[in-house]
């Protein structure tokens, strides 16, 4: 049986996916947000299911302004993303991100709209973006990339890189996530 997109984020944070109405009633804010966010995803495009797409649309919405997590229900996320805190984080609707993203507080991802580097970022797999950090404009991070806090991210990564401080520098580290990403999916 193949699980949900919400079974493997819940894995993410608990090491299982296996849960209880008990254990449900006291998730961290942020996994509540993004349970309402992948359920309002998969009843989005069902039509017979609309009522259902509304109650969980709003229900991330009223999420969302508690935890002032801005992730739009169009943005493509993969399996496995875990948000570390609760707090300011923007994501543009149009970024693709792959799976296993670990994202902490004050992270923006955005679009830049003149430029060579015009666009939303494309985001791979097993990456993990650190505190207040800034990835901006049409460009590639790589999988297995570690993007220290505070670091400013406009050019593309490749995978299995470190980056770190402003004008970001790229450190190239075969494990780079190594020990930061835990329960990958």
């Amino acid at each position: 049986m193949k699980e949900s997109l919400y079974s493997l984020d819940y894995y993410r944070y608990y090491g299982y996916t296996k849960r209880n109405l008990f254990k449900e009633m006291f998730l961290p804010m942020e996994l509540r947000f993004l349970k309402a966010f992948r359920k309002a995803q998969y009843y989005r495009n069902k039509k017979c299911f609309f009522l259902l797409y509304l109650f969980w649309e709003s229900k991330k919405r009223i999420l969302s302004r508690r935890t002032h997590l801005q992730i739009p229900t169009v943005t493509s996320i993969g399996p496995g993303m875990y948000i570390g805190h609760f707090g300011r984080v923007i994501i543009n609707p149009r970024t693709i991100i792959g799976k296993n993203l670990t994202i902490n507080t004050g992270v923006t991802i955005g679009q830049t709209n003149r430029g060579k580097r015009q666009g939303v970022p494309v985001i791979g797999d097993d990456v993990w973006i650190g505190t207040n950090a800034v990835v901006v404009g049409g460009i590639k991070i790589g999988s297995d990339v570690l993007i220290a806090p505070n670091a400013y991210v406009n050019f593309d990564v490749p995978s299995h890189s470190i980056v770190i401080g402003n004008p970001g520098t790229i450190i190239p580290n075969e494990y780079a996530t190594k020990g930061y990403i835990e329960h990958p999916v």
